[in-house]
C-alpha cells in the first residue's frame, strides 16, 4: 500500500455512475411496478452496493480500509436506460474514488442479476468517476507571490559540525507547493541573530519567514523568546495544527514550542529542529496555509 502516515485527515467525496440498459419496455414497468420475481429491484440492489462499498479493500489489495462515513445511491430511469449515481463521503487521509465505482459497479450488476430471468438483453456500460472532492484535487493554488525564507537555528550546524537536513527538507517541501523564491541562512541559537535574521528577511520583502530549530525546552532552544516581540497577531490555529498532527505520530510533540504569526505582511513560522519534525509541520500547514498570502489581498475564504 502508498503510505499516507505524512497525509492529514480532510473531508473526501466521490461520485460514480453505472449505466444498465434493458431491452423491452416491459423490463422498466415491472421495476417500476415492483413486480420483477426476485423483488424489490432498487432496494435490493441498494443494499448490494452497501456491502460492495464496505468490501472493497478486501478486493483490491491497494485500497486502504477506510472509515466510510455516507453512502448514497440514486437512480434515474431514462427510456430504457437505468442510471446509477453512488456518492461516498469520508474525513480520512485518502479519498473514496473507488470505492464509489465499485458500489456502482455491484448495484449495477445486482441489477443485472435480477432482471436477467425477465431480460436477456440487460447490458451494463459506462462505468466511470463523475467527479471527486478532497485530496489532491482541492489543493489551493496560491495567486500571489510568496518570497520565502528559510533560517536553520543551530549552534553545531552554524559552525560546520554538523549537516543541516532540517531546513533543506523544508524547502523541498516549499519548491513541491510551488514556492520556487527561497534564501537560505544558517544561524547559531542566539537571541540577537534569531532577531536580526527576522528583520533583514521582513526588510527582503520575504512575505514567508520559516525558522527551524529552538523549538524545544531546553537552555539554548531560545526561537520563540526571540520572535515573540516581533509578532503583531499570533495565529493559535496553525500552531494547534502542527502539535496535533505531531501528537499523533510520536508523544513528545506536546514538548514542542512551535510558533505561527505574523509580523506585517509576513507569516513568521517557528518549526522543531529536527528533520522528522519540520516534515510533519510542514505537512500540517501546507498547502492550505498559503491561502493566507491571498487573504492579505483581499481575497474569500475558499469554500
Amino acid at each position: 500500500m502508498v503510505d499516507i502516515t505524512l497525509k492529514k485527515n480532510t473531508l473526501r467525496e466521490a461520485t460514480a455512475q453505472a449505466i444498465i440498459k434493458v431491452s423491452k419496455k416491459e423490463t422498466i414497468q415491472a421495476i417500476e411496478q415492483k413486480k420483477v420475481p426476485k423483488g424489490d429491484v432498487f432496494e435490493m440492489s441498494r443494499a448490494a452496493g452497501l456491502l460492495g462499498v464496505k468490501k472493497t479493500p478486501e478486493i483490491l489489495p491497494d485500497c486502504h480500509p477506510i472509515p466510510i462515513e455516507y453512502t448514497g445511491f440514486e437512480y434515474e430511469i431514462n427510456g430504457l436506460e437505468i442510471t446509477v449515481l453512488c456518492t461516498i463521503k469520508t474525513i480520512y487521509k485518502t479519498g473514496v474514488e473507488v470505492e464509489a465505482m465499485h458500489g456502482a459497479s455491484i448495484v449495477a450488476l445486482n441489477l443485472y442479476d435480477m432482471l436477467k430471468p425477465i431480460d436477456k438483453g440487460v447490458e451494463i456500460y459506462h462505468i466511470k468517476l463523475v467527479t471527486k472532492k478532497g485530496g489532491k484535487s482541492d489543493v489551493y493554488k496560491v495567486k500571489s507571490d510568496v518570497n520565502a525564507a528559510v533560517i536553520v537555528c543551530s549552534d553545531s550546524i552554524s559552525k560546520g559540525s554538523k549537516e543541516d537536513f532540517a531546513g533543506k527538507a523544508i524547502m523541498d517541501a516549499l519548491k513541491k507547493w510551488e514556492v520556487s523564491s527561497i534564501n537560505y541562512e544558517i544561524i547559531p541559537d542566539e537571541i540577537d541573530s534569531i532577531q536580526e535574521q527576522l528583520k533583514k528577511q521582513h526588510q527582503s520583502k520575504r512575505n514567508l519567514i520559516i525558522f527551524t530549530g529552538g523549538t524545544g525546552l531546553s537552555p539554548r532552544d531560545q526561537t520563540p523568546e526571540a520572535l515573540a516581540p516581533f509578532l503583531d497577531k499570533k495565529i493559535p490555529g496553525m500552531e494547534e495544527a502542527i502539535r496535533n498532527f505531531g501528537q499523533d505520530r510520536t508523544p513528545y510533540a506536546m514538548l514542542s514550542r512551535s510558533v505561527a504569526g505574523m509580523y506585517g505582511d509576513s507569516l513568521i513560522l517557528a518549526l522543531p529542529g529536527s528533520t522528522q519534525g519540520a516534515i510533519e509541520s510542514m505537512h500540517a500547514l501546507f498547502p492550505a496555509a498559503l491561502h493566507l498570502f491571498d487573504i492579505l489581498k483581499g481575497a474569500q475564504h475558499k469554500k
